[in-house]
């Protein structure tokens, strides 16, 4: 995500670059000097060595080839007493800072240089090329050289061409006519068309603005139409003060209906938004699009097609159009593949038009407002996808590299970023760094908004080798200017929420500083024209529109351009914020200055154009591979280690063999900023093919707490050119506990504004969670604080909690968080710097911490499905605990493979790379069904939960359903959406340009995740035996840890009856168990309950039970000789009785005899004679016989109601052709004959049947009640709703005259992808459509999902990777239940009844249904 901080600078953060202050900080002024200082001030700072200003941090000199930071003037002091002033002037400066980075100084000297002939590629969010301070350079060229939208998430389908016919009409892909303006140059007549629902390119903001504006609208006409329904039902009433009629009670049900129904639908109002349609052609140059947007304002006379001035390639021409007045959202368009895609490019978010105003905003107007560099040109690169709110895709990632490239752009800024598993490590990084190495493009990015933690950089900017990491700073002018604080601070200082660093494998992180916040211009559709954000995100381009003032004047005095030259000449001059060492893992090398920097550059005009790369490994170990020296860990702090640097020189690629590489040859001297406690080398000597050395670190006599140290080489022929390399030396040295529970407690804290305390601490082994008490006095106003904490772990990502906590008077705050037992943890506590920034009174602040822990001998749990349970030993190695163990099995994931697979090359030229190659898409489709409604979410294993880290472009995902209605769609993080009952289709697409890394993930495995409801969460339970799950003896419910005795306890298997239904054999339940409780808290406070330290736990399921079924029935049938014998004595008995004839008084008397015997036998044993009737009758039902008649008599009935039912569909639409020779055929009332004769034998309300008796009610004009009925089918979730009963719906709401009904309906999301010709041709005919509905209702060819999303959202990715058309995707559609010959189909049906007809009794319907 974007590394920004939104409006407010209070804000806490909110993206995961989370936007951090540090307690020394200061803006100091340097003087500009053309001469650097001398190598021996160089090094007389590295053997400078003063006390720490912080508990457990040493005061190192840094090397800079900048002059020293000076102290204060007196006036400054003066100043900062009596509080920062602004004029007008220096606040709309503070706006748009510049002055902190030597902005001023460098224009005033070179006004020539504000940037032009510089081109910066901005990836982000999209720049909206309408907004203020956009369109134009200083030198009078245009602003933003071209738009594009690498996400694919504004493409359309446009593959399929129309004709225009004798009038200059076509239909459009939603099915609308549109009238072609005759000015239109097409020498070929051939039109791609194609359409869009608005909404799709819409941002969230914009979309909820537009809905509640149309709502309202439609409120006002719902409400109309509820009087009007109201007025009629209170006159029916009245009318009709007794309902003795059958008719008068259905009338007055479908008038009370109809009100129901206006008053349920204003409660469940869902406006899916406005389509358009997208019409494109070649005019013998160049291809044109024009857009159809009308319906956006509701007036048929704007945004007519013909109306429309055509865009093409915004490169080639750089025009925009707007949708409406009403959203006033620009957008622009490219045409791919020959016509057969457009791209439709707006922006999902404010984030990337307030960057590219910060880098390069031109007013000539207001030059105050102008951008760091207002002379310098734009590319705006979309990585932001719409589809997944602004986040970041890998295909939006490489394609927004193929057109920095492509461009020839100079610089690079990308302002978003995250946490990495691998620093420096992925198929992107690799792509950058051939930017910058080969395309010698100057790659800038922010390091992230998660401080104040160290450790917490994100990728790209702060964790790759190759670009540019920038950290936020700012000034009081800013502060009092832009964030308008009742007081500035004295200093400047780095945000509170800026990442620090180190990297992981030992990088410093952070680069340089940059102001980290500006009111800038933002897209119009906001309906302002600029506003402020902060954030790193904000940083990144400030300093990108410093480099870019650099690169003009480099271009202009043909200085060699590399991106090697140009961060050396940043780095090594960059104003120190602060003169503490350990603060530069904070900062970078400094505060940017650019009129420095250009000097050095000017300087450093005949140097090599090289870059030296650092691989280091300690002695003995051949990994990993780091790029510094990062002790973290109490052991490591306890004895020397030694380590080799391998130092290799990188030119760019082309770079001479002869010319080049081959004289290349520096003679460096090695410093070390603290020789006691690293030493090195004195001397080294390097060629072209690098050159190794070793270097001693020795932090046993060091205190505890943070120390950075650096090691660096300095030029001996131009010491001048300060640092040629570093080495960032990171050691930490943690504090060990004790006592039981081994706790720490910091008493007294003072805090002000921007103070940061860290502590780190040694966490003791068999820790697992630790409780927090922190306490708060001696402050007026209120305080707010940034608690985090991290924790490193090899190849995972950094171990983190955090929390942003408000004190609004003295008080107490508990916390409870997980820990890992054996790692460091850094405590770091911050006062957010603009908190209490006007008290004079400091925040004391009180810390308790207190470690607890349980150890198990597994932390995984996987019950196998079997019966046995599994034994857990847990034991306390830290103080007596409660041992209250508790597990939950909350979730299902169910594994699969592809049905499908399809790789294809992708045919445009935003997906082939500059070294040629074509990238190539693997896209898999996955089948599965849900039995009932439920959370899924799509999960696979190997891509998930990685963007920068990982080797493969995507991993976009889409789910639809039968109908191709799109719920859901994903990326690197998936989420849960609620789907309905049914059959589901997922596609995965993966892009590489490596054919063969995809055959191996062609029977790649996904899961699907599915959450269960609270009601069906399985509690396992415990046992102190083996045995205990199946006998049910030995529960265990809680114990004690002694420290250091173990204590044993079983974990048994849910039982078979709480499992969920119609879950999959294979499939896994899965969820959480934790063993202890936190001790510490208030019995009243919240987390007084179960210990946050939670391991996972699952269960396979187990195949189903045999059914015996079939063997009960053959073993049924196998009789011995004595059942045989019994049988066909009884045979003879019923064969004889049966005939028996009583035609003499002997035989009469004989008969009687025997019939009163089975009486008194019946008396006497009633209830033995009761249990064989029993029996008996279990025999006759049970007989297969008998069950094979019931089935066949069933399947006759149903046969018969089929037939009925298909029979009154073709009479109803014999009604609707109304013929004179049908009319006159059919005049007897047939249809309804027909549907009497159907309810004798089913449930005509029903989904199956329920069509029918909806047009029976609509022919009988209760159109309310149709409705009722429609509505009860279309929410039955037994199966997914079809397009025709919406399109019904929209019929019955037209008829009774709700036009503002139908309209709403239009594009629910259920509907099909294909437009309703029938439905059109019937309203034509029998209806009188208002002009808008008219034109709307052409529209019926588009689902909720949209028409044609690149990479596949809302259309089926086709082999051109892109989507296929509307029409496509409807070939398998289930047609409608209407046929193209209504005679010969009444006909079939009539047979149909004849041949099956069974004529019931009086009885009731349900005696029919048994009868049958």
């Amino acid at each position: 995500m974007w590394s920004w901080q939104g409006i407010v600078s209070s804000a806490p953060a909110a993206a995961l670059h989370k936007p951090v202050a540090h307690p020394h900080l200061r803006l100091l002024s340097v003087s500009a000097c053309s001469t650097p200082p001398p190598i021996a001030s160089v090094a007389e700072a590295v053997s400078t060595r003063g006390p720490g200003s912080i508990a457990g941090v040493a005061a190192n000199a840094m090397p800079s080839s900048s002059s020293s930071p000076l102290p204060p003037s007196a006036d400054e002091k003066t100043a900062a007493a009596a509080g920062f002033r602004l004029t007008e002037p220096s606040f709309l400066e503070s706006l748009m800072p510049k002055e902190e980075i030597g902005v001023d100084r460098f224009l005033a000297a070179h006004p020539e240089y504000d940037g032009r002939g510089a081109l910066i590629a901005i990836f982000d969010s999209g720049v909206d090329p309408a907004a203020a301070g956009l369109q134009t350079t200083s030198d009078g060229k245009p602003k933003i050289l071209d738009v594009i939208d690498c996400t694919g998430s504004g493409d359309v389908d446009t593959s399929k061409v129309v004709k225009a016919d004798d009038d200059g009409s076509i239909v459009g892909a939603s099915g609308t006519p549109l009238i072609i303006n005759p000015t239109w140059k097409n020498p070929s007549q051939e039109w791609h068309v194609g359409c869009k629902l608005v909404y799709e390119l819409f941002t969230d903001t914009l979309t909820s603005r537009l809905k509640k504006e149309r709502k309202k609208k439609w409120d006002e006409e719902n409400q109309e139409a509820i009087s009007e329904a109201l007025k009629q039902l209170n006159e029916f009433e009245k009318k009709h003060s007794k309902l003795d009629d059958g008719k008068l009670k259905m009338a007055h049900e479908d008038l009370q209906n109809r009100l129901d129904y206006l008053r349920k639908q204003a409660e469940g109002y869902d406006d899916r938004g406005p389509v358009i349609d997208i019409v494109a052609w070649h005019d013998g140059d160049v291809w044109r699009v024009a857009v159809d947007t009308q319906g956006l304002e509701g007036n048929q006379n704007c945004g007519k097609l013909s109306d429309f001035v055509p865009l093409t390639n915004y490169r080639l021409e750089r025009k925009f159009g707007i949708f409406s007045k009403l959203d006033a959202c620009s957008f622009v368009t490219n045409v791919y593949d020959d016509g057969n895609l457009v791209s439709i490019v707006t922006d999902c978010s404010p984030h990337a038009t307030h960057v590219a105003g910060i880098a390069a905003a031109f007013h000539p107007d207001k030059p105050l407002l102008n951008g760091v560099a207002p002379g310098a040109q734009l590319v705006s690169c979309k990585i932001g996808d719409t589809r997944l709110g602004s986040m970041e895709t890998g295909t939006g990632l490489v394609r927004a590299l193929i057109a920095a490239v492509e461009h020839k752009c100079d610089l690079i800024n990308m302002s978003y970023g995250e946490p990495t598993l691998l620093p420096d490590y992925g198929r992107f990084i690799d792509l950058a760094n051939e930017a910058v190495d080969k395309h010698r493009i100057i790659f800038i990015s922010s390091a992230g908004n998660n401080g104040p933690a160290l450790s917490t950089v994100g990728a790209p900017g702060g964790t790759s080798s190759s670009i540019i990491g920038v950290g936020a700073y700012v000034s009081p002018a800013m502060a009092a200017g832009a964030h308008s604080v009742v007081q500035a601070p004295a200093e400047g200082m780095e945000y509170t929420w800026s990442s620090r660093g180190p990297t992981a494998d030992g990088d410093l992180g952070v680069s340089i500083s940059a102001p980290g916040g500006a009111v800038a211009p933002v897209p119009t559709w906001t309906l302002q024209s600029r506003m402020l954000m902060n954030g790193t995100s904000m940083a990144s381009p400030s300093a990108c529109g410093g480099v870019a003032l650099l690169v003009s004047a480099m271009k202009v005095e043909g200085i060699p351009l590399s991106p090697y030259t140009v961060r050396k000449a940043i780095e090594n001059t960059a104003t120190l914020i602060s003169d503490v060492p350990e603060d530069k893992l904070t900062t970078g090398h400094g505060l940017l200055q650019v009129d420095k920097a250009f000097e050095y550059a000017q300087q450093a005009k005949e140097l090599p154009l090289v870059s030296y790369r650092l691989s280091i490994n300690q002695v003995g170990k051949s990994i990993p591979k780091l790029r510094g020296v990062y002790l973290r860990g109490s052991n490591a702090c306890l004895q020397t280690s030694e380590w080799t640097v391998q130092l290799d020189p990188k030119f760019h690629e082309g770079a001479s063999n002869l010319e080049q590489l081959v004289p290349f040859e520096e003679c460096l001297q090695l410093h070390s900023t603290d020789s006691s406690v690293v030493k090195i080398p004195e001397y080294i000597m390097v060629t072209n093919n690098g050159r190794s050395f070793n270097i001693v670190v020795n932090p046993v006599n060091i205190s505890s707490g943070l120390h950075y140290y650096e090691v660096y080489g300095i030029d001996c022929k131009a010491p001048w050119r300060g640092p040629i390399f570093r080495v960032p030396i990171t050691v930490i040295k943690p504090v060990a506990l004790l006592g039981e529970p081994p706790a720490l407690t910091l008493s007294n804290l003072s805090f002000k504004s921007g103070h940061i305390e860290r502590r780190f601490i040694n966490v003791p082994i068999g820790a697992s969670w630790v409780e927090v008490t922190m306490r708060t006095s001696g402050f007026d106003t209120p305080r707010r604080f940034f608690l985090d904490t991290v924790q490193i772990c090899p190849l995972k990502r950094p171990i983190t909690w955090e929390a942003v906590v408000t004190f609004s008077s003295s008080s107490l705050k508990n916390f409870s968080f997980p820990v890992e037992g054996g790692l460091t943890l850094e405590l770091s506590i911050a006062q957010f710097w603009s908190s209490g920034i006007a008290s004079s009174e400091p925040t004391c602040v009180d810390f308790e911490i207190m470690f607890h822990g349980i150890s198990v001998d597994q932390n995984v749990i996987a019950l196998d499905g079997s019966e046995a349970p599994i034994c857990i030993v847990a034991r306390s190695l830290l103080a007596s605990e409660s041992l209250v163990p508790a597990a939950t099995l909350d979730k299902v994931k169910t594994p699969y493979r592809p049905v499908e697979c399809n790789l294809c090359s992708l045919p445009t030229s935003r997906d082939r790379l500059s070294s040629g190659k074509q990238i190539i898409a693997l896209t898999l489709t996955y089948k599965f069904k849900l039995e009932d409604s439920a959370e899924v979410k799509a999960h696979v294993p190997l891509l998930n939960n990685r963007i920068y880290d990982n080797k493969f472009e995507s991993q976009y995902y889409r789910i639809s359903d039968s109908n191709k209605c799109v719920y859901s769609s994903g990326d690197v993080y998936p989420s849960y959406v609620k789907l309905s009952k049914g059959e589901y289709t997922l596609q995965l697409y993966i892009r590489h340009e490596d054919v063969h890394l995809l055959e191996k993930l062609k029977q790649l495995v996904l899961f699907i995740e599915r959450k269960l409801e609270k009601k069906d969460f399985i509690q396992l339970s415990f046992y102190s035996e083996p045995d205990g799950p199946v006998v049910g003896n030995g529960t265990f419910k809680s114990s004690v840890l002694v420290p250091g005795e173990p204590e044993a306890f079983y974990v048994g298997p849910p039982c078979r009856e709480k499992l969920p239904k119609n879950v999959q054999s294979g499939s896994v339940l899965f969820g959480s168990i934790t063993y202890g409780a936190v001790s510490s808290f208030n019995e009243k406070d919240d987390q007084n309950q179960h210990a946050p330290a939670s391991y996972s736990i699952s269960y396979l399921i187990p195949p189903s039970k045999v059914d015996n079924g079939k063997e009960k029935g053959v073993s049924a049938g196998r009789k011995n000789i004595s059942e045989r014998l019994d049988e066909e004595v009884r045979d003879t008995k019923i064969k004889f009785l049966s005939g028996f004839n009583q035609d003499t008084e002997d035989d009469k008397s004989a008969w009687m005899e025997l019939v009163a015997s089975l009486k008194k036998a019946s008396s006497d044993d009633k209830i033995s004679h009761q249990k064989e009737v029993i029996a008996a009758a279990d025999e006759v039902v049970d007989n297969e016989e008998a069950q094979k008649t019931k089935k066949k008599m069933e399947e006759t009935r149903d046969h018969l109601a089929d037939a009925l039912y298909q029979k009154g569909l073709a009479l109803a639409e014999i009604e609707a052709l109304k013929t004179n020779e049908l009319t006159e055929t059919y005049a007897k009332d047939v249809f309804e004959e027909n549907y009497k004769e159907l309810i004798k034998w089913v449930d005509a309300k029903s989904t199956k049947y329920g069509t029918l008796t909806v047009l029976r009610e609509r022919r009988c004009g209760r159109l309310g009640t149709a409705l009722k009925v429609l509505n009860d089918i279309i929410q039955d979730d037994s199966e997914p709703p079809k397009k025709r009963l919406y399109d019904l719906k929209i019929k019955l709401v037209e008829e009774i005259g709700w036009v503002h009904m139908a309209l709403a309906l239009l594009v629910h999301p259920s509907r099909l992808q294909r437009s309703s010709q029938r439905l059109l041709l019937w309203f034509h005919r029998h209806t009188r459509l208002l002009p808008s509905l008219s034109v709307q209702l052409h529209r019926l060819r588009v689902e909720t999902a949209g028409s044609a999303d690149g990479d596949g959202h809302g259309t089926p990715i086709t082999s051109s990777g892109v989507v296929s058309s509307p029409l496509e995707q409807a070939e398998g559609e289930e047609k409608p239940q209407r046929s193209s010959y209504p005679r010969s189909c009444c006909e079939a049906a009539e047979c149909t009844l004849q041949s099956r007809r069974r004529v019931p009794s009086e009885s009731s319907q349900g005696e029919r249904r048994s009868q049958l």
